[in-house]
């Protein structure tokens, strides 16, 4: 397979970090995130929102959306529940990622990765939201040691992914003992890799 990635986005590690739990052979490409030229002409016929990652499988089909190809791999290991509820669960926190704590955390990062100087409006919403996120996980991670049904799933995978790297967009973690006791929990999982392998 071949995975368009970016060797610095937190949703491309996401996909690499479960691959390398279920030990998955793939080849990288590496995509420029900031510069967006030749997009359409890369990733048109793959994927029609023009991201990575993007995967494209042996026999020539494809998939973006980081949560939906985690998903699509953990199907019968032990990262995503059998149990319904569970299951639903692990949704619940992958669209909370994707909408409540990736459009904060990840885009203040990615202004600092691009040196870009945002609003000072524009710099406090994203702290707002943010902020609202990390206080949302610390809440439900001080009664528990992981994210959905005591145990390590793609849901885990994919808040790690950002949350790890908050201080690089200026969040600092020291506040947040769930939240730092969960990561050093996360970083312990046999076959993990860091962002920048």
């Amino acid at each position: 397979m071949l995975l368009y990635d970016s060797a610095v986005s937190g949703n491309c590690y996401k996909v690499r970090q479960l691959f390398a739990h279920l030990g998955i052979e793939y080849e990288r490409r590496e995509v420029d995130v900031i510069d967006r030229s030749g997009r359409l002409e890369l990733l048109g016929p793959l994927n029609p929102a023009l991201r990575v990652p993007t995967l494209v499988f042996d026999d020539g089909r494809s998939m973006g959306e980081s949560d939906a190809i985690m998903f699509y791999f953990a199907e019968d290991t032990p990262y995503l529940p059998d149990d319904r509820f569970e299951r639903a669960q692990v949704l619940q926190w992958l669209f909370f990622e994707q909408y409540s704590h990736e459009p904060y955390i990840a885009v203040a990062r990615f202004w600092t990765i691009a040196g870009i100087a945002p609003s000072d409006g524009d710099r406090e919403a994203k702290v707002r939201g943010s902020i609202a996120a990390l206080k949302a996980m610390e809440g439900h991670l001080a009664a528990r040691e992981f994210l959905v049904g005591e145990r390590y799933t793609i849901a885990d995978i994919a808040l790690y992914a950002y949350t790890h790297v908050a201080p690089e967009a200026g969040f600092e973690l020291d506040t947040y003992p769930a939240i730092t006791a969960w990561l050093a929990r996360v970083a312990a999982q046999p076959g993990h890799i860091l962002i920048t392998d």
